[in-house]
């Protein structure tokens, strides 16, 4: 007997050993680097390298294998390129279009289906525009205006009409409070391309208005080239101040907030030149200037210093002084302007801020001006200006 249990531990010493190494071999396998797993294959478009990278091309990015975890893409001038990645985190997308001869560098991390993480960079350059578009804004970002004051943006280069709807989709008028409005296409009295945004009514006072553009790498057609940046900016609407002249009893009534504050008398333009009715916008003005003649096809009739111009059209109707009418407020004798003392002149100067609203009422001429002639955007109906935006048709 005590021979025999001495054999019996030899025997399951073995035993021990093959289940010891066993549990070893379990373990190593839970613990095992994720060094010799694949990673994610990732997929970026326009590749890597590209020196000539197609315009209008979206930047896309996608993992095969795994999913992407980060994507960073910036270009040359260290800006962000906006995108959005999918659900799944299969694939990236940018939200707009490559700019003209930009180097845009991407940064990606992903993580494969078993669990590896890795990094990558990528790099492509885009090919050089023939014609680049650029735009003007008014009113200039951080401007206080009146409440008449339409956004406006004037087009350096002509827009083609099959390009109108997705370059007013890339435009974005946010307000605060929450304000209706909508963009209408204007051809300029300049004869360049406008596009404007008008609110339907005038604009509550204290309104912030931010306008972005996101018209990087958009094609404007083969006369207007490609946009090459994208638009920020914004303004604000400041006091309720509006005007309205009378034209048969020669006053100009001064307005805030919907209660008159005050009139002056002054002289309109003649039954030969009747001032030009309807609702006009403030669109610049200027402290002193000279009424020329050959500006509103009257050749070198005359030539007279003036102060306190308020411009309203393009085409030259104006509230300016007149010290050399000895008719103010007595007869309308003027070339379409609204003539007053320089006092006067003064005070609706200073009145009026850019944007705000002049109507003019009584007036012989019934003819509308053109929304290009100026900022008219008042001279059509909510229903009229809707059918300008390119995207109702």
């Amino acid at each position: 007997m005590y021979a025999g249990s001495r054999r019996h531990p030899a025997r399951l010493i073995p035993a021990l050993i093959a289940a010891g190494t066993l549990l070893s071999a379990c373990g190593s396998g839970a613990d095992a680097s994720k060094s010799d797993q694949p990673a994610a294959k990732v997929t970026v478009t326009p590749a890597a390298g590209n020196t000539s990278a197609k315009l209008g091309s979206e930047i896309s990015v996608r993992a095969d294998g795994g999913k992407l975890t980060s994507v960073e893409v910036k270009d040359d001038k260290g800006g962000t390129v906006a995108g959005r990645l999918a659900g799944d985190g299969a694939s990236w997308k940018s939200d707009g279009k490559v700019k003209p001869q930009t180097t845009y560098t991407v940064q990606t991390k992903t993580k494969s289906t078993q669990g590896k993480e890795s990094s990558a960079t990528s790099k492509f350059t885009t090919e050089r525009a023939d014609k680049v578009n650029k735009l003007t804004n008014t009113p200039g970002g951080g401007q206080t205006v009146g409440t008449g004051m339409p956004v406006s943006i004037l087009f350096d280069h002509p827009i083609a009409k099959d390009r109108r709807a997705d370059i007013e989709k890339a435009l974005k008028v946010t307000t605060q409070p929450k304000v209706q409005g909508a963009w209408g296409w204007v051809k300029d009295y300049s004869g360049k391309d406008r596009i404007d945004w008008r609110p339907k009514d005038y604009w509550p006072s204290g309104t912030k208005v931010s306008v972005k553009g996101a018209l990087s790498g958009i094609n404007s057609g083969d006369d207007g080239g490609w946009f090459a940046r994208d638009y920020d900016f914004g303004f604000r609407i400041g006091a309720d101040h509006k005007a309205v002249i009378d034209v048969p009893s020669h006053t100009l009534t001064m307005y805030e907030n919907g209660k008159s504050v005050g009139s002056i008398t002054g002289s309109a333009g003649s039954p030969q030149d009747p001032t030009r009715g309807g609702v006009h916008t403030v669109r610049s003005k200027n402290a002193a200037e000279t009424m020329d003649s050959a500006t509103i096809g009257h050749g070198d009739e005359w030539s007279l210093p003036s102060k306190w111009v308020t411009h309203l059209t393009a085409s030259g109707t104006f509230l300016h002084s007149a010290p050399w009418n000895k008719s103010i407020g007595v007869e309308n004798n003027s070339h379409g302007c609204f003539g007053m003392t320089t006092s006067d002149a003064k005070k609706i100067y200073d009145f009026l801020p850019i944007g705000s609203t002049v109507e003019v009422k009584g007036t012989a001429n019934t003819n509308k001006t053109d929304v290009g002639n100026g900022l008219e955007v008042w001279q059509e109906s909510w229903t009229e200006w809707q059918q300008r935006s390119a995207l109702t048709h």
